[in-house]
């Protein structure tokens, strides 16, 4: 597997830079994961908007999904892309999903995408990929982590969450976690989201090959962050930047 990192501020981007999102391909399979502001338009820097195989969104907060409804008018109105795109999102946020449309564009809505709410601890395929969730912790709301495996390999990736099982489940043993890091430890600590040191302490749990921080706050020095996890995690510690690209295997 291939990630792309297309966006990776926290809350609200820093200059030039682009909220949640990421690339993920395997075996010519696109599946775009997280769609928050600024993202759509980095995708296109690495593939077509009609070579989106599939979409993954982790919870309702618009940093991590408002580019959806781009993504919704080039493809169905725009014709530049098929309808019926596979979208998986957490159960209960379908509704939610569709409020801020028209009622006919929630009509079109459903015939351009596919969609698939799940629950935690589910296993699907997606193209070639293996796929499980986790219940992730972040502010009462319905937020799954997906698990991603192909060909040996495996990636974990939090979306948004605070410390929970969940979250040490869903890195076990996994080659690259990328783990939400909002917080450095002179922040106020709050528990639905995570500090690099904590993203540090559960890849250590977890035995993760890599550790790659993310959703970190404008602002902030990175290399702080990166630091600050790599002092509890002594493996490999990446701090995504959009346009980043790796290799996720054994």
């Amino acid at each position: 597997m291939e990630l792309t990192v297309l966006g990776a501020s926290g809350s609200w981007p820093d200059e030039g830079t682009a909220l949640s999102g990421y690339l993920i391909r395997e075996q010519g399979f696109n599946l775009w994961m997280d769609a928050g502001s600024g993202t759509m338009a980095n995708l296109q820097q690495h593939i077509e908007i009609g070579d989106v195989h599939a979409m993954f969104l982790t919870h309702e907060h618009a940093d991590h999904m408002v580019d959806v409804y781009p993504l919704f008018y080039a493809r169905h109105y725009g014709g530049l892309g098929a309808d019926g795109l596979p979208l998986y999102i957490p159960r209960g946020f379908g509704s939610r999903l569709l409020g801020l449309l028209s009622i006919e564009s929630a009509a079109a809505f459903a015939d351009a995408f596919d969609v698939h709410e799940v629950d935690a601890e589910e296993e699907f395929d997606v193209g070639p990929l293996r796929v499980s969730t986790y219940e992730m912790a972040h502010l009462g709301l319905p937020a799954i982590g997906f698990r991603i495996e192909s060909n040996g390999s495996a990636l974990a990736y939090t979306g948004d969450t605070g410390p929970a099982d969940g979250v040490n489940d869903l890195a076990r043993d996994t080659d690259l976690f990328l783990c939400e890091a909002t917080w450095q430890d002179d922040d106020d600590l709050h528990g639905f989201h995570l500090s690099a040191r904590q993203a540090g302490e559960i890849a250590k749990a977890a035995a993760v090959g890599s550790l790659m921080l993310t959703h970190i706050l404008p602002g902030r020095d990175r290399e702080v962050s990166r630091a600050q996890a790599a002092e509890v995690f002594d493996g490999p510690v990446l701090v995504a930047v959009d346009g980043m690209r790796c290799e996720v295997s054994r």
